[in-house]
């Protein structure tokens, strides 16, 4: 119910605040071609080509190591009879191949992160000062650079490999803090869901395509290829970035002036104007840290598959890499589908069926991490049962997709202003497991035993179920008092 002429509603304490919920929107302002969804759109291939150039290794992997290195530490579990597709086509046997034992090859795959938690608050934070555009392209144009390196430093020896793939870790580390940076000034309240899944849906699909096709790579042509083409299509990409995208709706060239406004009016409540950041507020938020253990939490798992997949694929259901590729993309498929699909439901929700953003939020995390918490012990206890095991595996990261919508993008309605330095913060905590995930992972699986496997899936699945619990304790909708410079402005 609106208020009389001249004066707002005054919501209740305890109420969802956050601005626009409940008002109309200034005109209708067309979606196809707007600028908006054009930075969406180059966004969505942006963090496409980004997840190509952090997984190809995952595969490569497969085909870099020698069969029999270190066999009493990394061992093919014979529980499970071979299962490989009836073609036998003869594969390239030409890549070069190294003896990378079982931890050696945790190490590698961890340590991209170890660069990647570098760069994520100072992302954030620099992100706020020179604008997401410059950031977020030389980010990826730098990760792309030093994947084109990663076959000599495979050639020159694990060190190089190891300071490489950190190296690249910083240039990504930027990027997600540097997004949403940019959408904190790109994106209408009503729209954040949709925009913000789009964008980031391309990190699944990147996934969806890059795992599959590097398998393909190293089948038919060599595993350097799989660094070579897709670093390649990152600087293409770094090229149109820079032409076509303005940090801002007011220094974009070619936005209507309709849209503009539209933009500018929806945000005017939201955003802070002061310089400083107010960092003892900020790190006292009990929602932020909602988000912090979410956050870590999900990461958890999705650290685990996307590094380990191909793995279990080879090593316990025993298909061949050219089926593998194709098998341990499908669960991004799926997740790539229900981000889309769950962004523009969130949305819907809060714009036509009025459910606040603190109840969408924490009801698609909850569904986002108790799923796949559930399937992911699930698939551990079917055995040798191929269908079943890339069914569970994949329902378990289909359903995943909703964090995008529920935790994911909740940095944006807490504090509009530092959602760029919140998710540097977030991103921080939660690149941890990606670190330590593999290495622990792989320590666990020496024998590549069902078992071993079941003991992975178990930890995995623990760690969602506390997270989810946790967002749905702490977690909030509302844009809070010290992200803003009047403590009751986003009354108004």
């Amino acid at each position: 119910m609106r208020a009389p002429a001249g004066r707002e509603a005054e919501p209740e304490d305890g109420a969802d605040r956050t601005p626009l919920l409940g008002e109309s929107q200034p005109g209708t302002v067309p979606t196809c071609c707007s600028a908006r969804y054009n930075l969406a759109l180059l966004a969505f291939f942006g963090f496409f080509l980004l997840y190509a150039l952090r997984v190809n290794l995952s595969v490569a992997l497969v085909d870099m190591v020698e069969l029999n290195t270190s066999l009493a530490k990394n061992t093919t579990s014979k529980v499970c009879p071979e299962h490989s597709s009836a073609l036998n086509i003869p594969r390239n046997t030409t890549g070069k191949k190294y003896s990378w034992d079982a931890d050696t090859q945790g190490w590698i795959l961890g340590s991209f992160f170890y660069g990647y938690i570098i760069t994520q608050i100072p992302g954030g934070y620099f992100a706020r000062k020179i604008g997401g555009k410059l950031l977020l392209g030389f980010g990826i144009l730098g990760t792309a650079v030093f994947t084109l390196f990663t076959p000599l430093a495979a050639d020159l020896g694990v060190g190089y490999l190891i300071a490489v793939r950190a190296l690249e870790g910083l240039g990504e580390g930027v990027t997600f803090p540097a997004m949403h940076a940019m959408w904190s000034s790109w994106a209408p309240p009503l729209e954040r869901s949709k925009l913000l899944s789009i964008s980031y849906a391309g990190a699944q699909l990147g996934t969806v395509v890059s795992l599959p096709l590097s398998g393909l790579i190293c089948y038919y042509v060599n595993w350097i290829y799989v660094f070579y083409i897709f670093g390649a299509l990152g600087v293409f990409w770094f090229i149109f970035w820079i032409w076509l995208v303005s940090d801002t709706p007011e220094t974009h060239r070619r936005i209507s002036p309709t849209e503009r406004e539209y933009i500018l009016s929806s945000l005017k409540d939201q955003l802070s104007t002061q310089k400083s950041v107010p960092w003892e507020p900020m790190l006292k938020s009990l929602p932020l840290w909602a988000i912090v253990v979410a956050h870590f939490s999900y990461n958890w798992t999705f650290y685990t598959l996307l590094t380990l997949l191909p793995t279990y694929m080879k090593e316990i259901l025993r298909f061949d890499a050219q089926e593998n590729g194709f098998l341990s993309a499908l669960p991004y498929f799926g997740c790539w589908l229900c981000i889309i699909m769950s962004g523009q439901i969130a949305d819907y929700l809060r714009e036509k069926q009025n459910l606040s953003t603190v109840c969408v939020r924490k009801t698609f995390t909850l569904i986002g991490m108790i799923g796949p918490a559930v399937f992911l012990v699930a698939a551990g206890f079917i055995g040798c049962d191929y269908t079943l095991a890339v069914a569970f595996l994949t329902i378990s990261t289909t359903l995943g997709g909703f964090c995008t919508s529920g935790f994911g993008i909740n940095h944006l309605d807490i504090a509009p202003s530092y959602a760029g330095i919140l998710l540097g913060i977030t991103n921080s905590f939660a690149t941890i497991p990606g670190m330590v995930g593999p290495v622990i992972a792989k320590s666990l699986t020496h024998d590549n035993t069902v078992g071993e496997w079941q003991t992975v899936f178990y930890i995995a699945a623990s760690i969602n179920l506390f997270g989810a619990i946790f967002f749905a304790l702490f977690g909030s909708g509302e844009v809070q008092d010290w992200a803003i410079n009047g403590r009751h402005l986003h009354r108004n």
